[in-house]
């Protein structure tokens, strides 16, 4: 596997040469930045060359969560603070964990290996959508097991905080995925969100209201945000009008 290019981004600089620490003790990382401010990962990103970002909340220039609010297509990011209140705010902003300070190495690892995961499986679908390879299943990491799920199988994923339960008609997986993360790696094409909870698979639609969709006996909340889109996905070229 290729080198994870990552960079630290702390204010502090104990905690800073600590994880510079970790960093170079993990042989699968690669440390090419380290700064104290948010603005320093600007130059890295357009050079296209970073990876992965251990963030800081509280910076005084400018805060981990300020730099989190005013970037789309960013690196993985995993938040490391003493603060354990930014926890849900971080995770709604799609950062991938949040460690806590004092950090152990031990839990330091934790949070690598769950990004090694998340760049191998960005790697793996780049690698499809270059190759025009069609691959009709995928690995998701449950606990310590990789599970096989085939894409016809998905019936619908719900959202729960840091991670998401796949749904197949028989079977429930809980990868520590985020919901944004898993519809990038389903795609667009038979996946649609319904409900900033709820992903569902356009064919397996079996009815649609104003409120809510049906699939097979399970009713699944349509968000007002997503109804137009849905209508004009599911309904749009389907439906025999008068």
């Amino acid at each position: 596997m290729h080198s994870i290019n990552c960079a630290v981004i702390d204010d502090e600089p104990l905690a800073r040469e600590g994880l510079v620490d970790y960093i170079q003790k993990v042989g699968y990382l690669n440390l090419i930045a380290e700064g104290s401010d948010p603005t320093d990962i600007f130059a890295l990103e357009k050079r296209n060359v970073l990876d992965l970002i251990f963030l800081d909340i509280q910076m005084p220039t400018m805060t981990g969560i300020e730099y989190l609010k005013s970037t789309k297509n960013r690196p993985i990011v995993i938040v490391t603070t003493a603060y354990p209140s930014y926890a849900l705010e971080g995770f709604e902003l799609d950062v991938l964990d949040y460690m806590v300070k004092p950090i152990t190495f031990e839990r330091f690892c934790k949070g690598v290996e769950k990004a090694k995961e998340y760049f191998l499986l960005s790697k793996n679908e780049r690698g499809k959508t270059e190759l025009n390879l069609t691959v009709d299943y995928f690995f998701v990491k449950c606990d310590s097991v990789f599970e096989k799920i085939f894409y016809e199988d998905v019936h619908y994923v719900q959202a729960l905080q840091n991670y998401v339960i796949i749904h197949t008609a028989d079977s429930k997986f809980i990868p520590l995925l985020t919901m944004k993360r898993t519809e990038e790696l389903l795609g667009s094409d038979k996946f649609i969100r319904v409900h900033k909870s709820y992903l569902v698979a356009v064919n397996k639609i079996s009815s649609v209201d104003k409120t809510k969709l049906k699939l097979g006996n399970v009713e699944i909340p349509l968000s007002r945000n997503y109804k137009d889109a849905v209508f004009n996905k599911v309904l749009d070229k389907s439906l025999f009008k008068k």
